[in-house]
């Protein structure tokens, strides 16, 4: 891992799980680090948690909620008050549902915030990440995008709704996406990758009521904790090794080849005009 001393790096998700884990490690590395959650006590939980294991007091949290676009054009109007210099961002945030429910934009849940919570975001945070480069955008996706290929003409699952289908399918367009901006970013020394984090056990799953929450701690016993499951995320975010490379996907530290499906680069531009009409930016 390299330092990131003077580097000012965004992780969204970063109150529980994974994106907590993640933001220590960043916070351990030297970066002042800004991290996004729901929940009010949670993030100050998160905060404090973070700068008393890491030493670093650079640790602070803003609020935003992705099931609402709205919220996440008001979140990014927070980060660029506060950020003065965007280095790192770390898009983490992300659900699975066992019904099919939709946002408060009418997106299928998880397509709304697994996908384009990201593609939203980002898009409104591109020129400062620009503006700051070299910098680097982390999008965590997922192995479960083998359970769903992307199917453009039924983005929002009308026609065909499945838990672990649906969820595939929004990790696979976190994987298109990543491909697109990656085409999109090439000259501006602003890199993108994802990664599959594992198996891990978090919080994810817990939105589903009493059975949701029971199937999570089931299978909890068998999984990586949230440290190891954030090692990856740390890795893009800061490693020496990884500068200048930009668009792969990756799992345990290594680059590993998704699907042909999640690796279509036409697919990939489609979902990114696709996107760029429902939230009515990045065009």
């Amino acid at each position: 891992m390299g330092s990131l001393d003077a580097k000012t790096c965004v992780v969204t998700g970063a109150t529980s799980g994974i994106g907590e884990e993640t933001a220590l490690g960043l916070a351990k590395l030297g970066a002042r680090v800004v991290l996004i959650g729901r929940d009010p006590d949670r993030a100050r939980h998160s905060v404090e948690r973070v700068r008393g294991e890491s030493g670093n007091d650079q640790v602070e949290s803003l609020l935003g909620d992705f099931a609402s676009q709205q919220d996440i054009r008001r979140l990014a109007a927070d980060i660029l008050a506060a950020c003065p210099r965007l280095d790192v961002l770390v898009n983490n945030a992300g659900i699975i549902t066992l019904k099919r429910k939709t946002t408060a934009d009418g997106f299928e849940s998880m397509f709304g915030v697994n996908h384009l919570g990201y593609f939203t975001l980002t898009n409104l945070l591109l020129n400062r990440l620009e503006q700051s480069a070299p910098a680097r955008i982390v999008n965590v996706a997922s192995n479960a995008h083998r359970f769903g290929s992307l199917d453009i003409d039924d983005l929002q699952s009308e026609k065909s709704f499945g838990s672990m289908k649906s969820y595939g399918r929004s990790k696979s367009a976190n994987i298109l996406f990543t491909i697109e901006l990656a085409r999109r970013l090439e000259g501006t020394n602003v890199t993108v990758n994802c990664l599959h984090p594992g198996a891990v056990a978090t919080r994810l799953g817990h939105n589903n009521g009493t059975l949701g929450r029971a199937l999570t701690k089931l299978i909890s016993a068998f999984m990586l904790t949230p440290a190891k499951g954030a090692l990856t995320s740390i890795h893009l975010a800061s490693s020496p090794e990884v500068e200048g490379v930009s668009g792969h996907y990756f799992a345990k530290c290594r680059e590993l080849k998704p699907t042909s499906a999640a690796s279509d680069s036409a697919l990939a531009a489609r979902l990114w005009q696709a996107s760029a009409q429902l939230t009515g930016i990045g065009a």
